[in-house]
């Protein structure tokens, strides 16, 4: 068996791949029902490559990042599907070997550090703790790399703020901290869920360009989740868009921005405010509301909201297959079609 994960990793670390996800099914399961929050999504990441994961609140965005994770809260459970890391599958790892890997090989920002990090633990305390659990380091080497990490994410007197606690920093000195922890062991994924979300536009643009250095010199692979598709067009390489748990398009960034081949990725597009265009049209919203996870509607999901939608759409769910080549994927059965879609 040992030799087997270890073929395996060599293979992966051959191709390129560093996470590799294939028909990942996960769902909560509540008082009204099972909430399908994700339906089979697929995607593989190399490393130093950044993928952007985009959609509406609740459509399965923050939940895949968290089934990768093993860290679904309850009462959430994987119910299918491959997740490997490195060759291995993390699916078979044991609640122990998670714990290894979580934080030192797969690190991950969240969207709030208010609420992630202990307010009554100093901001060194936290850091502290991670450089010990996954390094083994303690005492006064402990504390030099901590205050290293502190200075490498812009915080200014590192010394003096490691002492501190996150109530006496600011919104965008938080987020920096929960960098710092993130990066701490070197991680070889991080995955970054809204980490600009609470911030104003100057802070937002720091945090965005400090992660996208970072990332390029520990050459980590990166996962960001965002419904800001501003962030997608200056961070990321490729595009997943997200709609009712399943990806509905996948693929380069520039292809998905100039030749979208999903109405819900025109319709998202299409909500953004482009400096190259004021005065030209009125900004446009979607229509509707996400599917009801609990009881989803025949046929393609989108279909309620597609002003696309044929009869076929409404009782047959497309498969997400290759469009203008092998790279760019969309599920619909009116790609063809796209331009007709009314302004």
């Amino acid at each position: 068996m040992a030799r087997r994960k270890a073929t395996r990793a060599a293979d992966a670390a051959h191709n390129g791949a560093v996470l590799e996800v294939q028909d990942l099914v996960a769902a909560f399961f509540t008082r009204r029902g099972v909430v399908r929050a994700v339906g089979g999504v697929s995607f593989s990441l190399a490393a130093g490559d950044t993928l952007g994961i985009v959609g509406e609140s609740g459509s399965g965005k923050s939940a895949t990042a968290l089934a990768i994770l093993r860290s679904l809260p309850h009462p959430g459970r994987i119910l299918g599907g491959d997740i490997r890391f490195l060759g291995e599958d993390l699916l078979l790892k044991s609640d122990t070997e998670m714990q290894r890997i979580r934080g030192r090989q797969i690190a991950m920002i969240p969207q709030d550090p208010t609420a992630s990090l202990n307010p009554v633990m100093r901001v060194g305390t936290h850091l502290l703790e991670v450089l010990g659990v996954h390094l083994g380091l303690h005492g006064e080497a402990a504390r030099k790399r901590a205050v290293e990490l502190l200075d490498t994410v812009g915080i200014p007197e590192a010394d003096r703020r490691f002492g501190e606690y996150p109530h006496q920093m600011s919104g965008g000195m938080r987020q920096r901290v929960m960098i710092a922890m993130a990066i701490a062991c070197h991680p070889t994924l991080l995955i970054a869920d809204e980490p600009t979300t609470a911030l104003d536009a100057t802070v937002q643009a720091q945090i965005l360009e400090l992660i996208r250095s970072l990332s390029a010199e520990l050459h980590s692979a990166t996962i960001m989740i965002t419904h800001n598709l501003g962030i997608v067009a200056g961070l990321c390489d490729e595009v997943a868009v997200m709609y009712a748990g399943c990806i509905v398009e996948r693929g380069p960034r520039d292809t998905v921005f100039f030749r979208p081949r999903h109405p819900y990725t025109v319709s998202l597009l299409r909500c953004v405010p482009r400096l190259d265009r004021v005065g030209v049209a009125e900004l446009q919203s979607i229509p509707g509301q996400p599917p009801d996870l609990i009881r989803m509607p025949p046929g393609c999901s989108f279909w309620p909201r597609c002003p696309l939608a044929s009869e076929r759409c409404r009782v047959e769910s497309p498969p997400l297959e290759a469009q203008e080549g092998p790279e760019h994927l969309s599920a619909c059965w009116n790609a063809d079609h796209i331009e007709r879609m009314p302004a």
